[in-house]
């Protein structure tokens, strides 16, 4: 690992990589690179850095986070175009941002492929095989990503020139999507199923992501406007026995603490399925990798001199089941004035506890709570996250929730920490199974629900086949889907994968209208009566998991933060960056609503 992150830089350095845009402004300089194994692990070594994987929001990768496009997050200062239904190929950021990055990451991956040639005498042939099924999975990743975000692809499978890049359009979905199974098909035949000191694609990297990227298409092409039942059913099945092969390795387990998985110090983990390591000790002082600054901040709270800018909504909160495995409208055990009360115990590894001792600081929004302890100042501080004490708007949360999962005081000390990237867990394996299963209208053999427990029992730190946990017991499959999408927020929230699942479950158009709610700042007699309470407000829980936050209207207490606007007729896809379509001289369309 040490000498992997120390030739990063030398990598850069070496390799001149097609420009960020669609339309290259340069060809690699791979004249004298690609001449040996080394060289070609180095270089697909470089495909592993931050901005590739969207999954820190650091100054090396400026798009925001992508939970923010979600009911999950709310940012406290304003709203971000996908949410107000103002997305445009010319100004927005995060539009043009992940599209370039992700056909830079294309780009370098064709650049291996086309050159390994070169280094293949300096191998075996199995590794020779290997490496190339980890460039074609990576290749399959990021075209995933375009069908996803962007729709048709913009495909080309080899080293272009600029001159050919005008030149090409767009794939449709259906003649692209097998060519990515077929580069997922490759790798899952070719990578190992483990390695010995170095971090390489592995077999089930190759069969989980070809189940994510299967699952989701399957789900959208039965959800959407127009359902393709042929093409649903295909992909489903692809999805369900990807996932099932996955599984059959043998060698993922979910990792016994859920809380614990996700912190700096957990490296290397049985859930992990595809994920990237990294150490900031071996960075050479290059934290533009690693959270820091912005990344870090955006959600601390202010008594750790965050910005509490980026926070989780309502929506989340009350998402989470109780602890009897009935949804907050439908439990006795639901207590509205402490929410955190007898629910899943995800919730309080997700979203922080109000009078825990958080990184040494105890951190209370409530009104009462003008003073907290500090460890650092052995005695009680001023509550900056009060908002009585700290009554300018900007500061504390909007809803008064602060995101824990994963946090501890590797993040607060210096506001740098390394964890790995996760990317695909076990978890999500075991729970592609099950909505594969589930649709497919698979549900007598009891497998998706057992599946389903599994990833619950583990919360729990229960027996699957136990007591100890309120296990899934439905066998139709209205009640299996709603258990299952409500246990996918739950698990993975803050992962950055809801926005996919509200887009191919076609319910981006009924989540995404409306308002976001928080605390009324302005109110300090509606605050002060709810003498150091949450609001007391139980919201209807629908078919697909989601609270109705309407009623908030008649709460004192509470007032929107922003308004959502979602567009169904141009929402379910991204446009494409207008430089992009401007350059092809036509061969690239936009898409509809843009």
């Amino acid at each position: 690992m040490k000498k992997i992150l120390f030739t990063i830089l030398t990598v850069f350095a070496a390799v001149s990589c097609i420009d960020l845009d669609l339309a290259p402004l340069d060809k690699p300089a791979t004249g004298n690179w690609y001449q040996d194994k080394e060289q070609i692990v180095m270089s697909l070594n470089n495909i592993q850095l931050v901005q590739f994987w969207l999954t820190d929001r650091t100054e090396a990768d400026m798009t925001a986070d992508l939970d923010e496009f979600t009911d999950d997050a709310v940012n406290r200062n304003s709203q971000n175009p996908m949410k107000l239904g103002t997305l445009t190929g010319n100004g927005s950021v995060n539009v043009k941002t992940i599209w370039s990055y992700t056909y830079k990451g294309i780009s370098r991956c064709n650049s291996i492929l086309d050159n390994i040639d070169k280094a293949k005498d300096t191998m075996s042939e199995e590794d020779y095989l290997m490496l190339q099924g980890c460039a074609r999975f990576y290749r399959a990743c990021f075209y995933s990503r375009i069908c996803m975000l962007y729709g048709d692809p913009v495909m080309f499978l080899n080293d272009i020139t600029l001159e050919e890049a005008y030149t090409i359009g767009r794939t449709p979905l259906l003649e692209a999507l097998p060519k990515i199974m077929e580069d997922f098909d490759f790798a899952a035949e070719h990578c190992f199923v483990s390695y010995s000191g170095q971090q390489m694609v592995t077999k089930g990297a190759a069969l989980g992501m070809k189940a994510r990227t299967a699952l989701y298409f399957g789900t959208m092409f039965k959800f959407q406007e127009n359902p393709d039942e042929a093409n649903s059913r295909k992909y489903l099945e692809m999805a369900r026995d990807a996932a099932e092969a996955c599984i059959d390795l043998n060698v993922y387990d979910l990792y016994p603490d859920f809380s614990e998985l996700f912190l700096s110090k957990t490296h290397n983990t049985c859930e992990a399925v595809f994920s990237i390591a990294r150490s900031y000790e071996y960075s050479g002082g290059n934290d533009s990798q690693y959270l820091h600054n912005l990344g870090v901040t955006s959600g601390l709270p202010r008594m750790h001199n965050g910005y509490c800018s980026n926070n989780p909504t309502w929506d989340l909160l009350y998402s989470f089941l109780c602890d009897d495995g009935l949804t907050v409208d439908k439990s006795s055990r639901f207590n509205p004035k402490n929410p955190w009360e007898n629910r899943d115990p995800r919730l309080k590894a997700t979203i922080l506890e109000p009078g825990t001792n958080f990184c040494g600081i105890v951190y209370d929004f409530r009104f009462n709570a003008l003073k907290v302890w500090s460890d650092k100042a052995g005695g009680l501080v001023a509550n900056n996250d009060c908002i009585l004490v700290n009554t300018d708007p900007k500061l504390p949360s909007r809803t008064g929730l602060i995101k824990c999962k994963g946090v501890d005081e590797d993040w607060t000390d210096d506001f740098i920490a390394a964890p790995d990237k996760q990317i695909l867990r076990y978890a999500d394996v075991l729970l592609m199974y099950a909505e594969a299963k589930i649709e497919l209208g698979e549900i007598s053999d009891g497998k998706a629900a057992g599946a389903i427990n599994r990833v619950r029992a583990r919360a729990y730190k229960a027996d699957p086949s136990g007591t100890g946990y309120p296990a899934v017991t439905a066998s139709d499959q209205a009640s299996l889907r709603k258990a299952l999408r409500i246990e996918r927020r739950m698990e993975f929230a803050g992962e950055r994968l809801r926005m996919y699942d509200l887009r191919r479950w076609r319910i981006a158009e009924k989540v995404l209208n409306g308002y976001e709610w928080g605390f009324a700042y302005n109110k300090k007699t509606a605050l002060e009566a709810l003498g150091g309470n949450f609001i007391d407000f139980v919201p209807p829980i629908d078919e697909d998991g989601i609270p109705d936050m309407s009623g908030l209207s008649s709460v004192a207490a509470a007032q929107t933060i922003h308004e959502r606007h979602f567009y169904k007729e141009s929402g379910y896809l991204w446009p494409i960056p207008t430089n992009d379509v401007l350059v092809s001289g036509g061969n690239v369309e936009q898409n509809p609503g843009y």
